[in-house]
């Protein structure tokens, strides 16, 4: 079974944003804020938690789903795209990214925390309205891959490993143990388990995970309006302090981020043996050290 999610110590909806977007808060008030961005697209950030809540011990984590996601309901008619994530991302920093803006990117949330700071930094596409915030500081957990070339590889990678032998074997093991009929909801979290059990540098890890659900047609229009993207050049524009953690096993290319660290000038790369792409799951220790010692380290330079 999943593990419990704490309630939040408040949580509403933005007012800024063309789209309410639902947010979440945890951890001291008035503690270092970071704005958590959550996988995807079409997700929600529930899947993050509880363990990525072990932030919380120092830090104000701001949480919220992106557009078409999760509890942030849009019309179901209007073109969700990568440059309307990037839009409602500059308004939430503006109405909940306290004094000095942090950012934590995890999947595809990592890939727009980096196209956000392209556009914040002087890149992009046309101004927005209000002129983003720069980020101070970015940490950015197994990241989308920052081009097209680098995507196909990964799809073709999860692809063989959801195909392999060893996760056809869970999936003949729930079948034959009976748990549909003993237990349903238990049967429900497993099957989800192995849906994504390919993320994993061990698929014996694939346990106790939060169930998430993405909205298929936000995942498709975002991806498709990307195109043949390509940031690698433009990730030369962001000049703040950028800290990224990459699984050793990760079916995103570990050379991906090893471009993306090169192309930006002040942002250094960890890679994590033993971790595929759910590192908080897989390496919380390691993880948490690491992110525990880069955010350390610019705290200063956060602080007014």
């Amino acid at each position: 079974m999943s593990k419990e999610i704490p309630p939040p110590r408040d949580s509403g909806f933005t007012t800024s944003t063309p789209v309410p977007l639902y947010w979440a808060a945890y951890g001291p008030r008035g503690a270092p804020r970071l704005i958590v961005l959550h996988g995807g697209p079409g997700a929600h950030h529930d899947y993050l938690l509880p363990q990525m809540l072990e932030l919380a011990r120092e830090h104000e984590l701001i949480f919220y789903d992106q557009r078409g996601g999760g509890r942030s309901k849009d019309d179901g008619r209007s073109e969700i795209t990568w440059r309307s994530q990037v839009a409602d991302l500059a308004l939430v920093a503006q109405e909940l990214g306290g004094d000095a803006l942090s950012l934590v990117g995890y999947s595809w949330g990592g890939l727009l925390a980096m196209l956000y700071a392209i556009d914040a930094f002087g890149g992009g596409g046309p101004p927005l309205a209000p002129p983003p915030i720069a980020p101070r500081r970015m940490a950015l957990i197994s990241p989308a891959p920052i081009t097209r070339e680098f995507r196909e590889d990964f799809e073709v990678e999860l692809a063989e490993r959801q195909a392999s032998s060893a996760v056809d074997q869970l999936r003949s093991e729930v079948v034959a143990n009976g748990l549909r009929e003993r237990d349903h909801a238990g049967y429900r979290q497993r099957l989800f388990e192995i849906s994504v059990a390919g993320y994993f540098a061990d698929i014996a890890k694939a346990r106790d995970l939060t169930p998430f659900r993405v909205t298929g047609r936000v995942l498709e229009s975002i991806w498709a309006s990307l195109g043949d993207y390509d940031i690698t050049t433009d990730l030369a524009r962001i000049t703040c302090p950028v800290l990224i953690v990459h699984g050793r096993e990760d079916p995103i290319p570990v050379a991906s981020s090893q471009v993306a660290a090169k192309s930006m000038p002040n942002a250094r790369l960890e890679v994590l043996d033993g971790s595929g792409h759910v590192p908080y799951v897989e390496a919380g220790p390691a993880l948490f050290a690491s992110l525990g010692r880069f955010l350390a380290e610019t705290e200063l330079v956060t602080s007014d």
